[in-house]
């Protein structure tokens, strides 16, 4: 039977893998770095996320950009303290672009509290030692465009605060997101569109969303050998947007295709994110979730990932 387009591209990346392994077995030995995002588990205490992801052997965690005023977000001090119980390092910050932070808007004075958030998010950042802070482009759950000039304004924008980043050595993450949830910026070659719009080399880096790319993208193995070392954070959900192993989404090309790009170097993560489909997730942080379900989805997650890529690595 002849193989379909995606089988034949999956067949490359696959057939690439084992020649570079079998050449150089070396960079293949250290495994990949899996952190968790938390804001999926919505009002729940940090400490009682931590635990969770502690239980899981999980060391990393993508902690949500809750600064939204002077009085808002987690206070520094405690949150180290939380970290530091439960063995945890911030591997990121998920920066949370909605239609009062977005950095595209016609607004002016959206885009100024945008520019604050973002201040007041890398200020935390630099203070918990994230690598990086995410930055989508356009609002979250605003799929109509405004008008033909949001990546210009967007880019100008964003722009303002590149500095901040570099004096505080803290990447941003640009994350195309499907055109379902927002009106431009939608993926990997969108995000390198962007990028040489905001025209900074403090502004170099993508967050890809398998989710997303299965909308947006033709073969998602082939976009993450396309972002490259530009890739700094990979969020993660089965094709149905749950747990690792409910649904469709061919994991072992994906993480074949990581393998290839050198993601598992240190600063490099693989972050999952399983939020459940519909076209805006942001309602989901501000909720309450049943915690043995929450427990089972990360643990589920945890293990099927580690398995597939244990039966990759021995191919």
């Amino acid at each position: 039977m002849k193989l379909q387009n995606y089988e034949i591209e999956s067949l490359r990346i696959r057939r690439e893998f084992r020649a570079i392994k079998a050449k150089s077995p070396e960079k293949f030995e250290r495994r990949l770095n899996l952190s968790w995002s938390n804001w999926g588990f919505g009002r729940e205490f940090l400490a009682t996320s931590a635990q969770r992801l502690q239980n899981n052997n999980i060391r990393y965690v993508e902690l949500q950009g809750n600064h939204y005023g002077a009085d808002l977000g987690y206070p520094v001090k405690d949150t180290l303290a939380v970290l530091s119980d439960h063995n945890l390092q911030v591997a990121g910050i998920c920066g949370m672009f909605s239609a009062e932070t977005d950095l595209s808007s016609p607004s002016g004075v959206v885009r100024q509290r945008a520019v604050d958030y973002l201040k007041r998010t890398l200020e935390f950042a630099s203070s918990v030692k994230a690598g990086y802070v995410l930055v989508v482009p356009g609002a979250v759950g605003r799929p109509q465009p405004y008008d033909e000039s949001e990546l210009e304004r967007s880019a100008e924008t964003l722009r303002l605060v590149a500095d901040y980043f570099v004096r505080h050595k803290v990447f941003v993450a640009v994350e195309p997101i499907r055109s379902a949830e927002v009106s431009f910026c939608h993926t990997i070659a969108d995000a390198h569109r962007y990028i040489a719009a905001v025209d900074h080399p403090g502004v170099q880096h993508i967050n890809a969303d398998v989710y997303h790319m299965q909308t947006e993208e033709s073969h998602i193995g082939s976009a993450i050998l396309r972002a490259g070392e530009q890739l700094i954070n990979l969020h993660l959900a089965d094709s149905n947007r749950g747990a690792l192993g409910d649904g469709s989404l061919d994991i072992d090309t994906i993480i074949m295709a990581l393998y290839l790009i050198g993601y598992n170097r240190p600063g490099c993560y693989i972050t999952p994110e399983p939020l459940g489909p519909g076209g805006d997730p942001y309602p989901s942080m501000h909720g309450r979730h049943d915690p043995v379900a929450l427990d089972r989805l990360v643990h589920q997650t945890v293990r099927y990932f580690r398995e597939r890529e244990e039966e990759v690595l021995f191919l």
